[in-house]
């Protein structure tokens, strides 16, 4: 009969500290918005899914830590928690600036407000304790065993989320031409990208019948073309001849699109750097 064992370090080395201090965070997080009773809306609806996604997932990851039943997944194991690690940073910190911003009114005097204040301010520690993780566990330079915990593989689950990011501001983009093009590189890039880091924590991609690392460069440079196009077009089209109207609200369009703008520039930068890394591990290898 199999007995399980425990594995200490999950909850002692400063990884596991970490992800205790993310999951005693997150929940401190939800519970106190919970009980305030003021989270409706797509705003509220997101924050709360986010405190309690990470907070569930990074339980599980402990647990299955401790337990050592990790090694039974079909998986890469070091891989996800990489992946995860990072989109919960990603994650907790756009809520972190999106429910302050939303649901806290000044002057914060009620006992709501200050409930919701020290939530926000265990959703900003908590984001550090992901930072950390990700810190951590980050590849040393020159190993590439565990992909996604490289800067490359970093920089691919930070640009599938702000595609995400986009996807959510999108509004009114039928018209012209060139805002269609722009969805079209946001789209493809974002599918690409997907597909990648799920066929990397699935471990698939030993079955790729072409250079694996050549083949990402490729598509970096591919990536990195499309956004300079979409960095040029999607301002030029949104807002040419559109000034902000006087009573732009909290769903107003040219916010929406101004802020598609940054999030197109931020994603540019990302697979210029992602470029970078990747031609410098694939053609510019470090001495023995």
């Amino acid at each position: 009969m199999a007995v399980a064992t425990v594995n200490l370090r999950a909850v002692t080395s400063w990884v596991g500290i970490a992800r205790l201090f993310a999951i005693m965070l997150s929940c401190i997080a939800f519970s106190l918005v919970a009980s305030t009773r003021d989270f409706m809306g797509p705003y509220g609806t997101w924050c709360m899914f986010t405190w309690c996604f990470c907070f569930t997932v990074t339980l599980l990851v402990l647990v299955l830590e401790l337990l050592e039943f990790y090694p039974k997944l079909p998986l890469s194991w070091d891989d996800f928690t990489s992946a995860f690690s990072m989109l919960a940073a990603l994650m907790v910190f756009t809520t972190s600036v999106v429910f302050p911003s939303t649901f806290i009114s000044s002057p914060c005097s009620s006992s709501k407000c200050a409930r919701q204040a020290v939530a926000t301010t265990a959703s900003c520690l908590c984001f550090l304790a992901y930072a950390l993780e990700v810190g951590l566990t980050r590849a040393k330079p020159g190993d590439i065993s565990s992909f996604l915990s490289t800067v490359p593989g970093l920089l691919k689950v930070f640009e599938a989320y702000v595609a995400c990011l986009i996807f959510s501001l999108l509004d009114n983009y039928s018209s012209e031409a060139g805002l269609q093009w722009c969805v079209a590189v946001y789209s493809i890039c974002f599918i690409v990208t997907l597909l990648i880091i799920i066929f990397t924590i699935g471990q698939c991609l030993t079955y790729m019948p072409c250079p694996l690392e050549k083949m990402l460069v490729g598509y970096n440079a591919l990536a990195l073309v499309m956004y300079i196009t979409a960095t040029v077009l999607w301002p030029l089209y949104s807002f040419r001849g559109r000034n902000r109207p006087d009573h732009c609200g909290r769903n107003c369009w040219w916010d929406k699109h101004l802020g598609v703008t940054f999030l197109t520039i931020f994603n540019l930068i990302a697979y210029l750097v992602d470029l970078i890394y990747s031609t410098r591990m694939v053609f510019i290898r470090a001495p023995p």
